[in-house]
This record gives structure tokens, sequence and C-alpha cells, in this order.
């Protein structure tokens, strides 16, 4: 991979990144157009309710899981919930954790948040190592508590009894009110999160995502890599500097980190040709700087698709319950 397309493996995922930003930002315009419609007594919805808006109800989804895992069906009421989760987690299990660096809105928010604090100070800043590694196993708790507490201290009818009550099926409209409608203490929180993310690169996603967690532990099993041909390296430390997830790329042969979210920062920033490259183990030349970003595209897409084609897409919540749900939404319990 020579310097002009190691440059290019940065555009394309800066294209990759905004453009999903965009639809996922359109998914929300259309859901709030439809919970409007719903709320000001429309007879009949300003606009179809988009399924991908279920892609925000992540633990809803590891219930879902859980009861296709115990039944062998997917519950039909927020079917595009478990499609996504599985899609993203198919992406990480082959493509390593890419979803977070190449389509997550979080992810790219984060991002350009701790640029624009190199942009203000010149510089990002590091967290002692102990104290660094102490807040990244927080992320890991958190998904342990969540497996613990759903995939494995749920029974069959508690989960059944969960997905078929109204509170899951309004779940949608509960997460659209949580950034609509925001309290203090949430705006405190998010302020506090922006502002120490200015300072410390992708602290959400490096410290407290629990999905990203997870994600990581299966990006462990990808083909794909970070390998290093250490034999050409020249050791001038540019690719650890650059890794927004502070990985010793310099002193690796071959990155396995679950931090790795296959970005490819480090290899547009490495000086050398064909030093660093994102490849499988079994092929040996350098691949077209397109290739990964189109691995990682089309496992998305192929994944949703399949959902779609198979029926498992479209809730099976009419618009008239939504009609009869969401003004009883504040009376209803898990």
């Amino acid at each position: 991979m020579g310097d002009i397309s190691k440059k290019s493996a940065g555009t394309i995922r800066t294209v990759v990144q905004w453009c999903f930003m965009f639809w996922v930002v359109g998914i929300g315009i259309r859901f709030g157009l439809f919970v409007n419609s719903v709320e000001n007594g429309s007879a009949v919805p300003l606009i179809s309710r988009p399924p991908g808006v279920e892609g925000f109800l992540p633990i809803g989804a590891l219930t879902s899981l859980k009861h296709w895992l115990v039944s062998g069906e997917i519950h039909p009421v927020h079917p595009a919930a478990l499609v996504i989760f599985l899609a993203i987690l198919l992406m990480s299990l082959l493509a390593k954790k890419s979803f977070c660096s190449w389509l997550c809105p979080v992810g790219t928010l984060s991002e350009g948040v701790y640029k624009l604090g190199r942009r203000l100070f010149g510089r990002n800043f590091r967290i002692w190592r102990g104290l660094d590694l102490f807040l990244r196993s927080i992320k890991y708790l958190l998904l342990l508590l969540f497996v613990k507490f759903i995939l494995l201290g749920m029974s069959a009818e508690a989960v059944e009894k969960f997905l078929d009550a109204p509170y899951w099926a309004v779940s949608d409209v509960k997460m659209l009110h949580f950034f609509t409608h925001m309290s203090g203490t949430t705006l405190v929180v998010l302020a506090l999160l922006t502002i120490l993310s200015v300072f410390y690169k992708m602290f959400w996603c490096r410290y407290l995502c629990p999905y990203g967690a997870l994600l990581g532990l299966a990006s462990m099993l990808s083909p794909f890599k970070i390998r290093r041909d250490a034999s050409v390296c020249t050791g001038c430390r540019r690719c650890t500097a650059a890794c927004p997830s502070a990985l010793e790329v310099h002193s690796c042969t071959e990155i396995y980190s679950p931090e790795c979210t296959g970005c490819l920062t480090c290899v547009a920033e490495c000086p050398e040709r064909n030093v660093l490259a994102m490849r499988p183990a079994f092929w040996t030349q350098p691949l077209p700087v397109w290739v990964f970003p189109a691995t990682v595209v089309f496992l998305f897409m192929a994944a949703i698709g399949a959902g779609m084609i198979s029926g498992h897409w479209h809730s099976s919540l009419s618009y008239t319950d939504y009609q009869r749900l969401i003004p009883i939404m504040q009376n209803l319990s898990h």
C-alpha cells in the first residue's frame, strides 16, 4: 500500500462514517415525524415508521437474542433490533471491531470531539497507564452485568413476558424522548463526557461502552488483523502515537487486542511502504485500500438485507397500537 493509498484509507473511512451518520440522523427525523403524528392525533402517520430506529435498543436486542436462542423464534415486536445487533456482531467476528470506527455514530462524534481538542490544545492527553487499565475494565464489568442479568439470569418466561409487555413495545418512543426531552442530569453527564473526550481520545468508547466491550471480545476471532512487518519497520512509533486506542502498535507483529477498532489510522500514519496492513493471515500480499472498507459495509448491508428478505425487519406493531400506547406510556413499567 503506497503513501497515496494509505492516505486515501482515512478519506474512505471519513466518507463511510458521515454517510452512515446522515443515514442515522435521517432515521431519527423520520421516527420523530412518525411519533409526532401519533401525539398530534393524526388519523394516519405523516411518514412510515423506520425499523432502523431499533438499532438504538441494544439492551432489548440482547433480550431478543436470549428469546431467539431459547425458542428458536425472533420476537415480532421489534425484530430489527435483533437483526442489527447480529449484523454488528457478525462484523466484529469477521472484520475486527469495525462497527465502532466505521459506522457507529457515537464513535464518529467522539472522534470529532478529540480531534477538536487536539486543534485547541495542540495535543490529546493520556491517562496514567495503571489508571487507564483500571478504567478500561469498567466497560467489561458493565458487559458482564448485562450478560449475567439478561442472558444468564432471566428465565425464558421472564424474557417472553418482557418482550410481550407494552413497555417494550414503546421502548423506541422512550428512547426518542430520552434525546428530545433530556433531564438536567442527562445533560450534565453528556457535557462531562464531552469535556473528557476533548482531552482524552474516545473516552466513552474506551472506558464505558459495554457494547464496544462485547464487539471487542468477538473481534479477537476475526481473521482480519493489523499486521506489522518487523523486518522493514524503522521503529518511528508514529503508528502508536496515532492509535486512538493507545495500542503499542510499533512493538507488535499482529494486533490481537479487543481494543483495536480496525480504523486503519496506524496504517495511514506509517511513513514506510507495506510495513503495516489490515489483512487476514492467509493473505500475504498487500490488499487494495478499498478491500477492508468494502468488507465492512458489505457485511453490514448483507446481514440487514437477510433480515429484510426473511421477514424479520418490520415490527408487528401497527399505527393503531402506537396510538393506543403512547398516551399511557408514562404509566407503563418494565
